[in-house]
């Protein structure tokens, strides 16, 4: 593993719940802004750690909810903190037929993750953040972590899931 380039995303293949590395290691996943969790990378998350899913519904049993652009950081060993990031807008198309994704709002909820990141000299990690079930396309995502985090020099690792043999 070398150092990240300023500027970079790095593509590998493997499990962003496994991030690769040393140091301070953040993982971003894309929440919806109804409290449901329980389908797609959440899955993953939840098989290794509890505490995302358990700081995500406490969240929903109080006023205000969170909503669109809000990160939670829930630390869940001494150097992994799982960001729940409220990216998506309900769980379905709209009435004019638009993505649940919400990409002003993973732009907001990433300049958070960025502040936390350069606070911590922490490394990002993450599966392609709402293409699954919010619906959005890489092509508008990218450029959001390119401006809010590689382009500040944060290590940003993406993962496209490989099951284990």
């Amino acid at each position: 593993m070398g150092a990240g380039h300023a500027g970079l995303i790095r593509y590998v293949e493997g499990d962003a719940t496994d991030p690769r590395g040393g140091g301070q290691r953040i993982i971003v996943h894309v929440c919806n802004d109804v409290g449901e969790w329980g389908k797609g990378f959440v899955l993953a998350v939840t098989r290794r750690w509890k505490e995302p899913e358990e700081a995500y519904r406490a969240a929903f049993r109080k006023l205000p909810h969170p909503s669109l652009g809000d990160v939670e950081f829930v630390r869940v060993s001494d150097s992994i903190t799982v960001a729940n990031l409220v990216g998506q807008r309900d769980l379905v198309p709209d009435e004019d037929g638009a993505a649940p994704v919400r990409y002003e709002a993973i732009r907001a909820g990433m300049l958070k993750v960025a502040e936390r990141a350069l606070a911590e000299s922490a490394s990002i990690h993450m599966p392609r953040i709402g293409c699954g079930l919010a619906g959005g396309s890489w092509e508008r995502i990218e450029p959001i972590l390119t401006e809010t985090l590689a382009g500040h020099g944060i290590e940003v690792t993406v993962y496209d899931f490989v099951p284990a043999h």
